[in-house]
Formats: C-alpha cells, sequence, structure tokens
C-alpha cells in the first residue's frame, strides 16, 4: 500500500533546464577555438558539473556550474567569463513553469507528499512560492550536503514523512538519481520520461509515466 510520495522537483513538478543548458552548449559550441558541437559541449558540461557539485567536497549548485562550465570552455578554447554567460541565460529561467498535468494531480492528491530535490533551498523555495504549492516536506541538496543517488537524500525524505521504504513511490524523471536511487534505498521508482525514451533493460522502474497525471492510475 502507497501511503506517501517522494517527488523530484524539476523535471517532474516544474519545467527542467533543458532549453538553458543547450542555448549556452551551443555559444560555447559556436565560439570554440577547437571543433565541437553543442551536443557534446553539453555532455561534457554535465558530466563535469556532477564532478564539481558531488565532490568531495559538497557544493552548491549556484557555485558549481559556473565553475563546471569555465572548466569546459577552457577544454575546448572558448574566451569570455563563464559565471556572465551562465548568469544571463539562466535569470530567465529562475521560476519555471510547471509541467503538464501537475496542478491537476496535486490538486486532487490526499497522500502526503515529499519533495526530494538536488536544488539549492532558496532557490526552490521561490519557485514552490512562486506557483503557490504545498508539500508535506522539502528536501533538498542543500539541507542533507548530498546529490541524488546517496542515500542520505532518500532518507532524510522518509523520516520527513515518517515512513518507511515500502510505504512510499519515488517519482522523477532521472535514471541515475531518481530510479536507480530510489531502488538503492529500497523504494519502488517512477520513472517520468519526459522525452519518450526507451529504459534500459536493467533500469529498476517499477511504473513509467509521462507527468504526474500518470500516478492517478497507479494509487487507485
Amino acid at each position: 500500500m502507497v501511503r506517501g510520495l517522494l517527488l523530484d522537483f524539476y523535471g517532474t513538478v516544474v519545467e527542467d533546464d533543458d532549453a538553458v543548458v543547450a542555448a549556452i552548449a551551443a555559444r560555447v559550441a559556436t565560439d570554440a577555438t577547437t571543433p565541437v558541437t553543442p551536443e557534446a559541449v553539453a555532455a561534457a558540461w554535465m558530466r563535469e558539473f556532477a564532478t564539481v557539485a558531488e565532490g568531495p567536497p559538497f557544493r552548491l549548485l549556484r557555485d558549481s556550474a559556473p565553475e563546471s562550465l569555465a572548466r569546459v570552455m577552457a577544454e575546448v578554447g572558448c574566451p569570455g567569463d563563464a559565471a556572465a554567460l551562465y548568469a544571463a541565460h539562466h535569470a530567465n529561467w529562475g521560476l519555471p513553469p510547471l509541467r503538464p498535468g501537475t496542478r491537476k494531480f496535486l490538486t486532487g492528491l490526499r497522500l502526503p507528499v515529499c519533495v526530494l530535490s538536488d536544488a539549492d533551498r532558496a532557490d526552490l523555495a521561490a519557485v514552490v512560492a512562486h506557483h503557490d504549492l504545498a508539500f508535506t516536506a522539502v528536501v533538498t541538496s542543500e539541507d542533507v550536503g548530498a546529490y541524488k543517488p546517496d542515500g542520505a537524500m532518500f532518507r532524510r525524505a522518509l523520516a520527513a514523512l515518517g515512513l518507511a521504504a515500502d510505504e512510499v513511490l519515488h517519482v522523477g524523471d532521472s535514471l541515475r538519481t531518481d530510479v536507480a536511487g530510489a531502488h538503492e534505498a529500497g523504494i519502488r521508482a517512477v520513472w517520468v520520461n519526459r522525452h519518450g525514451m526507451p529504459a534500459p533493460a536493467d533500469a529498476p522502474v517499477t511504473h513509467e509515466i509521462t507527468d504526474l497525471t500518470g500516478l492517478t492510475t497507479i494509487l487507485r
């Protein structure tokens, strides 16, 4: 029986920053002295970003994003100020829209919900307030000093709801941080497949949905 939900936030409740990453990567690829595609820049940036943020030591996202971008820009010979480039694009994304189905699903939900997000606390709080959302609890990576798939994140969320691992579902859009992380913590994972990608055969996906309204049938 499902008695509570853990919800990833960016890419699950609200839209993720895919367009921002793509725009920055395109700019870097255009200005680079080494021939490189925007897709390759974006992939390299995300890998470097995870390395910087997850540490050790743990780093906040607001610090990790420009630092990791600067490393990639240096590697491909792109001149310019990485922090300024990141800030210029990211400023227009600070309050992302709700994903399709979010408001409808949350309005009808009667289960306790803990948002479990790899986010800086102030940034996430601003988006929650902007959309007038309410959750039983919110756990961010800044609160825990770790990022998913670290088990400490999931343990904190379970404690916040006062529930056991087998009493909840974790819902998120990342196979690595959400699905695999939840599975390692003994929690059933619901994959939000935003882009219609095929799941690897060994991915521990319990359910697959495109947006939160897909949970309605699962929770019946």
